[in-house]
């Protein structure tokens, strides 16, 4: 068989055409074509590290567990991922979890350089894609779609990229990101991940970071949610923050969302902080927000559930409109209310008056 040394698009017709199960995709790197019927987790298993798993249009009913470095999946137009109809067999810890695909690494040694791209993974009872314990791994044009608990979610994990992917109608966030939700510890450096150009929409929060530092969401459209972007820290240390929130475009996140074990109920949020330092937000469009939660405004500062202070947080060049009680609302007092900046914002009004 011709290696590819064309176009990839013109190789990967090829492929799909003569119906071979792999090919060479370059020197010393293979493509595993998958068609419908045949198992996802097969090829990534025979898979090897620089390989691609390419999985053809149709519905596959499985989870897909990816601990190969290097690897990536991708997907093309119409390949889209559901839960198996038959029970988890007992190695299968993806679909035991309740999540769609996952790529996990262990403490010691972390996954690198996974891609996962270009399919839809909808209908698991947890997460879409779940990540934990990678270094380097990009999400990109993935649509994560009704999905219980979270469309995309990373935790452990440094140097990730989400760009370009589509998260909506998840049972909590559209895209979460945490040091950990099994344990209370202080925020983890991500080492410089990118959350940009996703359009997340429909779900109860858009974009969370929780615990996390040295970050950016950027450039994403967030809207009709129950909240548009939380970013969450807790008494533990180091605070969350030292991140960048920018240039989004956050709009009517007027979704009615009950109250949790650790949040008030939500409505009408653009974009939270609560327990964090050192957070920019800046030339963002936030507007059309309204509710009567706590936490409704188009940019609010709010202490953590456990009574954390956000301080030296800076809000900056954003513009806001229509957004109630206020488009600027921070509830903390003294020390920590002089230590945040509010300049050079465009809006209306603020609670307290005087930060527009």
């Amino acid at each position: 068989m011709k290696k590819c040394h064309v176009v990839y698009l013109v190789c990967t017709a090829a492929m799909i055409g003569t119906g071979l199960g792999a090919a060479p995709a370059s020197a010393g790197h293979m493509t595993h074509v998958v068609h419908p019927g045949e198992s996802i987790q097969k090829a990534v298993d025979a898979a090897e590290s620089g390989d691609t798993v390419l999985v053809t249009p149709g519905s596959y009913r499985e989870s897909v567990n990816v601990s190969t470095p290097g690897l990536t999946l991708r997907g093309l137009r119409g390949t889209v991922i559901r839960p198996s109809t038959e029970k988890a067999a007992g190695d299968d810890t993806c679909a035991k979890a309740g999540n769609g695909i996952c790529v996990t690494g262990t403490k010691d040694a972390k996954v690198k350089g996974v891609t996962v791209a270009g399919l839809t993974v909808t209908g698991f009872t947890r997460t879409g894609v779940f990540s934990r314990a990678t270094d380097g791994l990009t999400v990109r044009n993935v649509t994560a779609e009704k999905n219980g608990v979270w469309g995309i979610a990373q935790e452990q994990s440094i140097h990730g990229t989400f760009r370009d992917n589509t998260a909506r109608e998840n049972g909590d966030a559209g895209i979460f990101l945490a040091n950990t939700v099994t344990a209370e510890e202080g925020a983890t450096d991500t080492e410089g991940t990118v959350v940009e150009h996703n359009r997340v929409e429909g779900n109860r929060i858009g974009v969370t970071v929780r615990r996390l530092r040295n970050l950016a969401v950027a450039d994403n459209h967030i809207a009709d949610n129950c909240a548009g972007v939380f970013v969450v820290g807790d008494e533990n240390k180091p605070k969350a923050g030292d991140l960048v929130v920018r240039d989004n475009h956050i709009v009517r996140n007027n979704r009615s969302c009950p109250k949790t074990e650790r949040l008030p109920a939500l409505q009408g949020s653009g974009v939270v902080l609560t327990g964090t330092e050192k957070v920019l937000v800046a030339n963002n469009t936030v507007e059309g927000h309204a509710g009567k939660s706590p936490l409704s405004g188009g940019i609010v500062l709010f202490k953590s559930m456990v009574g954390v202070t956000s301080e030296n947080n800076e809000v900056n060049g954003n513009t806001l409109r229509d957004n109630s009680p206020a488009d600027l609302v921070s509830t903390e007092t003294g020390n920590a209310a002089k230590s945040n900046t509010f300049t050079g914002n465009t809006c209306g009004a603020s609670q307290p008056a005087g930060m527009c």
